[in-house]
């Protein structure tokens, strides 16, 4: 038995050892000094699961980030802290300052020390800061003002396509239109624009930039890609099959139209042409990040190719740990829609019936499904969601399933991850509706109901953030977020 694990034993009694965030951090601390960045950075990682607002832990984590090479992993700790921490941790500054310089972000690097300057002219790292601000200074005498442009237009795509991917799509807006105006010709932007809106189900306007950007750039590869996916979850059948068969002639030299062409024939559920395009990526070296893997695996798994599929997927795991649980293979259980609701309305568990509820509520086969519903087996909170499904055409209106509507929006329950969201609300709703609770404030109730899910499953996330994909303020998901808690405990 080691000695960290070791249970202590005195006049016959078990002292259990439960280590706390202290124990990890010195830990980490010793691994750091021993250079076992390695180690550091498990023990680091663990301290700060454990003890996540303090900033301390979450520093000495960025600074092994650094020295690891993981300079964007490193920076968003490092933004974390100033933006929710600590904003009185003006070192920050200077991590920042370093990890931009490194990555060749030169003018963001100049920007963070000299506000670390400004704010600690006198502090441990001013010389530092000092002699990265003369390093930045001769470089810059050999870029152009174009470089510094790109450099930043580099940032602000980068923001976008995080901001996109995480669903905050009015911010992702607000910053593409920035982009767009500042650089007219720049279509990436225009396209991410046209996602955004097309997420918030403002589909004319979203349709409306891609031909815009097809009547100035024609033949614009994303913004058909982009089109045929609206056509397809809009189910536009014809639509979508005139831009297929278009796609498929499109022969692309360049690594990242392939790359967009394999992902968009996997979404739409042609495998086979996802499959060749993306393992051919994948065949020549194509060193893509999370999305290419994931998609590379869903394409293998769904031709047939189940072996190489889940090779690809622990790829995928060890870019995105977050991932685990959504392997292409989970879609499998959901496959048999009827047969797994019908299965899941036998549950003994409340949030279960009221999960397949909702289930059928949103399935195209809702007629046939409620045929098989056991109302007598049911208690009377499910048998009047069991009375609303059937009658969803009326005028009828229940708040606990336009809770779960506000979730659908942005979590599609095809697999055991995002159905243990939507599992959680159904748990929370017998409770709230016990104690009397107010249910109408219906984002408010899937904000709060996001923000918990993931803080439970240790996925960063900020109460700010939540308010900003529901349309709320910070201080109504704080309210709501208490009345969550107080239902599940």
């Amino acid at each position: 038995m080691s000695k960290d694990a070791k249970a202590t034993i005195q006049n016959g009694k078990v002292l259990t050892f439960l280590p706390n965030g202290e124990y990890y951090f010195k830990k980490g601390l010793k691994a750091y000094h021993r250079q076992d960045l390695s180690k550091a950075k498990k023990y680091l990682q663990r301290a700060m699961q454990l003890e996540p607002m303090e900033p301390m832990i979450t520093c000495q984590l960025a600074i092994v980030l650094t020295e690891m090479g993981e300079y964007e992993d490193s920076n968003k700790l490092l933004q974390h802290i100033l933006e929710e921490l600590d904003q009185e941790m003006v070192e920050c500054h200077y991590f920042l300052a370093n990890n931009y310089a490194f990555l060749g972000l030169f003018k963001d690097a100049f920007q963070q020390a000299k506000r670390y300057l400004a704010l600690e002219p006198d502090g441990d790292f001013a010389d530092d800061s000092e002699e990265l601000l003369e390093l930045l200074a001769l470089e810059s005498d050999e870029l152009d003002e174009e470089l510094y442009e790109e450099d930043d237009l580099i940032v602000k795509q980068e923001q976008a396509r995080e901001l996109l991917e995480s669903g905050y799509f009015p911010k992702a807006i607000e910053l593409l239109q920035t982009v767009i105006k500042e650089y007219p010709e720049y279509w990436s932007a225009y396209n991410n624009l046209a996602l955004a809106y097309f997420y918030l189900g403002e589909v004319k306007k979203a349709e409306a930039i891609l031909h815009d950007v097809l009547e100035q750039n024609p033949g614009n590869l994303h913004a058909l890609c982009n089109l045929l996916v609206f056509a397809h979850y809009r189910k536009q059948s014809k639509k979508a099959a005139k831009l297929l068969k278009m796609l498929k002639k499109i022969q692309p030299l360049a690594t990242e139209h392939q790359f967009k062409l394999g992902a968009t024939f996997a979404l739409v559920g042609e495998f086979d042409l996802a499959y060749f395009w993306l393992k051919k990526l994948y065949k020549y070296g194509f060193d893509g990040e999370g999305p290419f893997y994931y998609w590379l695996s869903f394409a293998s798994y769904r031709t047939g190719n189940t072996v190489f599929a889940k090779t690809i997927w622990k790829k995928v795991i060890e870019m995105n740990p977050d991932k685990a649980g959504s392997e292409p293979w989970q879609d499998d259980e959901f496959e048999n829609r009827p047969h797994y609701i019908s299965e899941k309305l036998k549950s003994g568990q409340t949030e279960e019936r009221l999960f397949s509820l909702f289930l059928i509520s949103v399935s195209d086969q809702r007629e046939k499904m409620l045929a098989s519903v056991p109302i007598d087996q049911l208690d009377d909170m499910e048998r009047e969601y069991a009375a609303f499904v059937m009658n969803q055409d009326s005028s009828l209106s229940l708040p606990g399933h336009e809770i779960a509507k506000c979730l659908y929006q942005f979590y599609q329950p095809i697999g055991t991850l995002e159905s243990g969201l939507f599992l959680m609300w159904f748990s929370i709703l017998p409770e709230a509706v016990y104690q009397g609770l107010d249910l109408k404030n219906t984002h408010a109730w899937a904000a709060a109901t996001e923000y918990t899910w993931k803080k439970l499953r240790n996925e960063k996330s900020s109460q700010q953030e939540l308010a900003d994909r529901y349309g709320l303020s910070a201080a109504t998901v704080g309210k709501y977020v208490k009345l969550v808690n107080s239902c599940l405990q």
